[in-house]
């Protein structure tokens, strides 16, 4: 079984999200470092090269296949910033349909500009979505 790139290491958070070229991207990913930091109570911490990290659950598949991924987390990426909501969107559907402007993924969540998005709204989502996964991960043992 292939084994994951992403891993949770000791590379700077400071020196990565200071190094986002684009002054704005830069500035929105200081602000959502805090909001997460503050809403987890999880320290920041770099996932492989370009991902911010919070907290950690454990996972396994019918597969068999299992390992440890961030509750929550972000990249400052070239065309947007991304945000992990690793609970996905499908139960939340009233809170994204009130966010503003943004596209998603099956777990991502795609913001040009903090501004885009109402910041109420966007900690809800993030607050409901980590206790989710740690109300799932408690149930699962973890």
């Amino acid at each position: 079984m292939a084994e994951l790139k992403t891993k949770r290491n000791q590379k700077s958070v400071k020196k990565f999200l200071d190094s986002v070229e684009n002054r704005r991207r830069r500035e929105d990913a200081w602000a959502v470092k805090a909001m997460m930091e503050e809403l987890t109570g999880e320290k920041a911490e770099m996932w492989g090269d370009s991902i911010v990290g919070f907290g950690s659950y454990h996972y396994k598949y019918a597969s068999g296949r299992e390992g440890d991924w961030f509750v929550t987390g972000f990249s400052p990426r070239k065309v947007s910033l991304t945000l992990y909501v690793m609970s996905g969107f499908s139960r939340y559907q009233e809170l994204m349909a009130k966010l503003g402007k943004h596209k998603t993924g099956s777990s991502c969540l795609y913001i040009n500009r903090l501004e885009d998005v109402d910041s109420k709204i966007l900690r809800r989502l993030i607050k409901e979505s980590v206790a989710h996964l740690r109300r799932s991960d408690k149930a699962a043992g973890g």
